[in-house]
């Protein structure tokens, strides 16, 4: 039997500035994303070019429906999206909201509503307007706070009878990683000083804290979240500098959550900022705004890795996303270096629920992997993926797993569940979806969609509740 919920929210995942296209129609501004053409590790240009595929996208803007079509097909309950800012305003600090975009993305959530998904909307998806990255040097700047609270109310207001789950920022945490793309902050890393970041992370706080208060507001049946990017580390060896090594790390994260979830600076965050020369200026609003908690915990979950006090120590995980950690020697590896590892899924749940005790959502997880269109031999097209297969049934078993452990777990949004533009690299060929969309990283294709063999393993997934995982007999067609 299974042990998911009667009421899991069972779906998928995309974000804006990766499947969109489209992104100088019907008033669209441009976005941090449009000046990112080799993804995030690389250095914003001055203006869009022809080689960043995220202009093009897999072109959702104009095949919505086709697309939602096939997530009902799967038997979706959820569908993670997010709204791009710049659709709605395009510099991101006018009055008035541009109509065409508030109109696109009503109609996107009738059509989710019409097969019975439920949109679950990022409001922030590293897609801030690229004129407040130019203009006021992101969230380093406070008066970005006002910017997203009147974005907010627009959004708020115009589907509050169509969208009843938000999640405020994507992967918040991400910030200390890659901070123009997650905070719009226009100064080489080398640059920014420790004051400017953390001011920053702490604009966003507030702004995801006043979100929660208005959306309490506003739509009091509505749930909504924070999100943080969940890199689960573990030390390298039993060496207590190694444990030490793991605390400090895990508190970058817990940072974020701990304030979002709990209301408050945790006490850890006094030293850490002396050590850094920081002094938060703060206003006595912010800390009676920070109370405003959110209802759930977001995560993403790909892969786990290892971390040592000793930088000489180890392999290094040869993935672009964690250069500063290591391999764990007993976890295989996908074709970009990100080490598979289900059970550090149940491991990060657990560990998030037992600090918390706030309903946690899987809301991106899959297989980033170079597949192969072939013939099926009914004159069409597929893809054999297997791999993809068996990474999600063993990282859902250990979901379900977490849940038997007593984690309060609402739902699981796959990444990606269509192809889509990388998000670090920028490129289609590592695809996560259970459609291939005809693209490739040269910008040719026919941008046809055609269902991969994890599409019926995932509808059979879904209409099950999950058994589905545990027959081991059962073969997909």
């Amino acid at each position: 039997m299974s042990e998911f919920p009667k009421d899991f929210l069972w779906g998928g995942a995309v974000a804006a500035n990766q499947c969109e296209g489209a992104y100088n129609e019907d008033g669209k501004g441009l976005d941090i994303q449009d000046v990112l053409p080799h993804g995030l590790m690389s250095e914003p240009t001055d203006e869009p070019t022809p080689d960043n595929l995220k202009l093009k996208g897999i072109d959702f803007y104009h095949r919505y429906k086709e697309d939602i079509r096939l997530f009902a097909e799967m038997g979706f309950k959820v569908f993670r999206l997010s709204i791009a800012w710049s659709r709605i305003f395009p510099n991101g600090d006018e009055e008035k909201p541009n109509e065409k975009g508030l109109q696109f993305y009503d109609d996107v959530f009738d059509e989710c509503l019409k097969y019975g998904i439920q949109p679950l909307v990022t409001i922030s998806h590293y897609e801030t307007p690229l004129h407040l990255a130019k203009a006021y040097h992101g969230w380093s700047n406070r008066k970005l706070i006002d910017f997203y609270l009147h974005y907010c109310k627009v959004i708020f207001d115009r589907y509050k009878n169509k969208v009843k789950l938000w999640i405020t920022f994507n992967e918040i945490n991400s910030i200390l990683h890659a901070p123009f793309m997650s905070g719009a902050i226009d100064l080489p890393k080398e640059q920014l000083t420790n004051q400017e970041l953390y001011q920053a992370i702490h604009h966003e706080l507030v702004a995801s804290a006043r979100a929660v208060k208005l959306c309490h507001e506003m739509i009091p049946d509505a749930k909504i979240g924070c999100m943080i990017l969940g890199v689960t580390v573990y030390p390298l060896s039993p060496r207590p500098n190694d444990i030490i090594a793991k605390m400090l790390y895990d508190r970058g994260s817990y940072l974020f959550s701990d304030v979002q979830a709990r209301g408050y600076y945790p006490s850890y965050t006094k030293r850490l900022f002396e050590e850094k020369g920081v002094q938060l200026q703060i206003e006595p609003q912010d800390i009676e705004d920070l109370k405003h908690t959110v209802d759930f915990i977001s995560l993403s979950y790909y892969s786990s890795n290892c971390i040592s006090a000793d930088p000489t120590a180890g392999e290094p995980t040869k993935s672009n996303m964690t250069r500063d950690l290591k391999r764990n020697p007993y976890n295989e590896a996908s074709e970009w270096g990100w080490q598979i590892d289900p059970q550090g899924l149940r491991y990060t749940l657990n560990k998030l629920y037992d600090r918390y005790q706030k309903p946690l959502f899987i809301v991106e997880n899959g297989l980033g992997a170079k597949d192969v269109l072939v013939e099926d031999g009914k004159g069409s097209y597929t893809v054999e993926d297997d791999y993809r297969i068996e990474y999600m049934k063993q990282h859902l078993l250990q979901a379900e797993e977490a849940i038997k452990d007593g984690v309060e777990l609402m739902g699981y949004t796959s990444w990606g569940c269509i192809d889509l533009i990388s998000c670090s690299t920028a490129e289609i060929s590592k695809r996560y979806g259970f459609v291939y969309v005809d693209l490739n990283s040269d910008g040719s294709g026919t941008l046809n969609r055609y269902r991969k063999k994890s599409f019926n393993w995932y509808r059979d997934v879904i209409s099950t509740n999950g058994e589905s995982l545990h027959d081991t007999k059962k073969t997909c067609k």
